[in-house]
């Protein structure tokens, strides 16, 4: 009987370990998301309401800044394209003009040839005319 009562306590034993090994074990991996949880609660508790908001109105007064930075170089290179279009519309516009010029002058150059031919033409046949009916 005294083996029998070794191999009770050897079994309670064994047990008794495993049963510590076990608690140790569960209290390891129960402690993983509370050590989680009071590592984010002190990270939480570095930013007050206050210092967030102050953080946020940082950034979105930055954000805005360089949305009203990007605008004004937008609306500078608008300004240069409208000016460099206006430019080259102006040239159009004189080189219009000039052609313009160059034709109403070469219409008025033949204007006078016509109406210097005209006057000698009609004179030729009013001489015909005239020819004709002395000779009639």
């Amino acid at each position: 009987m005294g083996k029998l009562k070794t191999y009770q306590e050897q079994i309670q034993e064994i047990v008794e370990k495993g049963i510590n090994t076990a608690e140790e074990k569960q209290k390891e991996l129960s402690a993983m998301p509370f050590d989680y949880a009071e590592k984010l609660e002190a990270e939480v508790r570095e930013y007050t309401i206050k210092s967030l908001r102050e953080r946020y109105d940082g950034y979105s007064e930055t954000l805005f800044e360089q949305l009203r930075n990007l605008n004004t170089r937008f609306g500078g290179f608008a300004a240069e394209l409208v000016a460099k279009l206006e430019k080259e519309a102006a040239e159009g516009a004189d080189a219009v003009a000039e052609t313009a010029e160059d034709v109403a002058e070469a219409a008025e150059d033949v204007k006078k040839t016509v109406s210097a031919k005209k006057p000698a033409a009609r004179k030729t046949k009013a001489s015909a005319a005239k020819k004709s009916t002395a000779s009639a």
